[in-house]
């Protein structure tokens, strides 16, 4: 569906306009020195569930929508394993949807937070 959460092994394992979850596993060539997950795979990550989080809430006549802001804070790093992913609207309006997007390790520790402002296009 989104060719490059596809290459970067991004799956979407549930999606409602309420909250989309998904996960993406690490991987050497995902990663920074010392084999820490680069932030950038982690920011790809949280956009594309914050994309679909949007789409889902398009409102009557939208067509899809566009990322035009987006604030991450990191909190860990990740080193194994994989990242689970929660997004959330927290406004849905006609012009802008605005997305949270939480993100942990398999130990279910926080590793980042994404907020998103995503445009409206008809």
């Amino acid at each position: 569906m989104i060719p490059f959460a596809g290459h970067l092994g991004i799956g979407v394992s549930s999606a409602d306009p309420a909250e989309v979850r998904g996960g993406m596993d690490w991987a050497p060539e995902k990663c920074t020195a010392a084999g820490v997950l680069h932030g950038g795979a982690l920011m790809a990550f949280a956009d594309t569930l914050g994309g679909v989080c949007a789409f889902l809430n398009l409102p009557d006549g939208g067509g899809t929508t566009a990322t035009v802001e987006s604030k991450t804070n990191f909190f860990r790093a990740v080193r194994e394993g994989r990242v689970e992913g929660v997004t959330k609207p927290l406004h849905v309006g006609r012009s802008f949807i605005v997305v949270q997007t939480d993100v942990y390790d398999g130990e279910q520790r926080h590793v980042a937070q994404v907020t998103q402002t995503q445009a409206v296009l008809s």
